[in-house]
């Protein structure tokens, strides 16, 4: 417990300064609402017709998650090739990286057969 002693000191002090902090601008904030000033905007032009316009890609939101599968693996994969190249590594976590990378080379055959890394 005592180690972690600092720590809990720490989020103490930050829930104290972020609750501190709403409520002072709660307290201190402005309150001029006004119909302008409650009406959505959207780049800057009032919005015109309904919020219905049509359906949007979330191919983006495919590659920015394969991105982070991918970067996360690099993550894993530094350590590792310290250690491999130092040759202070067992044949077991040799052979459970390369188990880790042909799961992940799967995952992205995957991807890549479903189009997901196709820019249209």
């Amino acid at each position: 417990m005592v180690p972690y002693f600092s720590i809990l000191i720490m989020m103490g002090f930050v829930g104290i300064l972020g609750t501190a902090a709403l409520v002072m601008n709660k307290i201190m904030g402005p309150k001029n609402f006004y119909k302008d000033k409650l009406s959505p905007w959207e780049c800057g032009m009032p919005p015109v017709g309904d919020a219905d316009r049509g359906h949007f890609k979330v191919h983006y939101f495919l590659i920015a998650i394969l991105f982070i599968v991918f970067d996360v693996e690099t993550l894993f994969l530094f350590p590792w090739a310290v250690l491999l190249a130092d040759k202070t590594i067992s044949l077991f976590i040799f052979f459970e990286m390369i188990i880790f990378l042909v799961i992940l080379a799967v995952g992205l055959a995957y991807a890549w057969k479903k189009g997901a890394l196709d820019w249209v």
